[in-house]
């Protein structure tokens, strides 16, 4: 039954709905630590670069999905906060079909792609074959992994963030043991790896299928619902597009800084991948407040509660900040631990060591630009978010790290630096974007947001 988050305590309503969203995230982050983790326990430095190549780019591709669902799940949401179950129907319906032709498309084109993927990102030598056979296997299972997206964006669309992370939680699960019996017992490498993601996705998706057919949402889906509906599929992918695209210049930024780590040697490559893992742990509250957010505020833009929307995101940001200050303090007196988990090269873990202990501090601005991208992303304004990206990106975040690797060759502490500094200009950017639509729209960015709240 979909649940309405448009009334009651503002902080208590974040926290109730963000943490399952967070607690999905730290899932889905377990078992690709867990996959890095295990091949560093049974392979060599080779199969670890191979592995965290291969899992940044299925991650960009993730994160791509998310950020077109994104779309689905605000549409979805201001139509529940409006009381307009026809339409969430309509808006689920059209959901499910835009995505499952987009899962083919995705497939078909990659598998003919990955061979040209792994030259360009320029792989070292010794790792290219395990990344080869890592991504045609995980290619072939984007049809789940765009239906556990889909499936989790719907029910966040009607405010269950809690099943969801039910469904990572028997993926997760899955994975480790899977991980074990392909890696440890059948000695399979990356490709055990990545046919462990594969399976652990599928069993997922079944059983979410299978508890759909169980669950009564209070809203009521027909034929007619999955139905192509321009208008339907216009708001979606007007909302998630620039999302989906300003996420995957985001992973491409990732993948150019791991590019120029692999040329600086496979030592440099393993750090490097290793720490963006540990990365993608720490910044699990940023990211959850982000889809929090984007989805409360929608629920409420929906209600016409547009004051509301706003105090959402300002117990965000003090949310992520304090988060933020406190996790990057941590990391400085426990970096080398924490790579060490991972490997026993003690090159390895002295060069990300290096990196982990500057680019942590990311932690403190991200979150806050995260929480002012979901608030736009509610009110129909995702574009705010693509442009603030997209400008750290080509300005700090590569042009910073490349002048950083060429210029300072024996540390990886430089090269952290880029991240932080491309996140402050993002809330800079984010704070002229609030307070200009704030000034020319009244109490938040609403005038050409009104009629979309309400679905017209």
């Amino acid at each position: 039954m979909e649940k309405n988050l448009t009334t009651g305590n503002i902080f208590k309503t974040i926290v109730y709905f963000a943490l399952p969203y967070l607690l999905s995230y730290f899932l889905q982050t377990l078992y690709g630590m867990a996959d890095l983790f295990i091949i560093g326990q049974f392979d060599h430095v080779d199969a670890i670069t191979a592995v965290s190549n291969g899992s940044q780019v299925m991650h960009m591709l993730t994160v791509i999905i998310v950020g077109l669902a994104m779309g689905a799940t605000v549409t979805i949401s201001r139509a529940v906060g409006a009381d307009r179950k026809l339409d969430a129907a309509r808006a689920i319906g059209n959901t499910v079909t835009l995505f499952m032709a987009v899962s083919i498309l995705f497939t078909l084109l990659l598998l003919l792609l990955v061979r040209p993927i792994v030259v360009l990102i320029g792989i070292p030598t010794e790792a290219v074959t395990g990344t080869t056979q890592y991504l045609i296997i995980c290619f072939i299972g984007i049809p789940f992994i765009t239906a556990y997206n889909i499936i989790s964006s719907i029910f966040r669309g009607i405010g269950d963030s809690k099943t969801p992370m039910y469904f990572v939680a028997i993926a997760c699960a899955a994975n480790i043991v899977l991980d074990y019996v392909f890696i440890g017992f059948f000695h399979m490498g990356p490709s055990g790896v990545a046919l462990g993601t594969t399976l652990a996705q599928t069993l997922s998706v079944i059983i979410a299928l299978i508890f759909i057919r169980h669950r009564e949402t209070g809203i009521h889906l027909t034929g007619k619902d999955f139905r192509p509906d321009p208008r339907v599929m216009t708001q979606i992918l007007k909302i998630g597009i620039p999302v989906a695209v300003q996420d995957g210049c985001i992973q491409v930024a990732f993948i150019v800084i791991t590019v120029i780590a692999n040329h600086r040697g496979l030592n440099d490559a393993a750090a490097v991948g290793i720490v963006e893992k540990v990365i993608s742990a720490v910044f699990l509250v940023p990211s959850s407040m982000l889809a929090a957010v984007s989805a409360l505020a929608a629920q409420n833009i929906g209600a016409g509660k547009h004051d509301r929307a706003a105090k959402t995101l300002q117990y965000s940001i003090l949310i992520t900040s304090v988060y933020g200050i406190i996790i990057s303090l941590i990391v400085q007196f426990t970096a080398p631990h924490i790579l060490q988990a991972f490997t026993g090269d003690d090159t390895v873990v002295l060069l990300g060591t290096q990196y982990i202990h500057s680019y942590i501090w990311d932690c403190i601005f991200a979150g806050i630009h995260f929480s002012f991208t979901g608030y736009f992303c509610a009110y129909g304004k995702s574009y705010i978010g693509f442009i603030h990206n997209i400008i750290a990106i080509i300005l700090v975040r590569i042009p910073g790290s490349y002048l950083a690797s060429r210029y300072f060759p024996n540390t990886l502490f430089p090269m952290g630096m880029a991240a932080p500094a491309g996140s402050l200009l993002s809330v800079l950017i984010c704070l002229i974007a609030y307070f200009w639509l704030k000034h020319h729209a009244g109490p938040g960015p609403v005038s050409r947001c009104k009629g979309d709240s309400n679905g017209r």
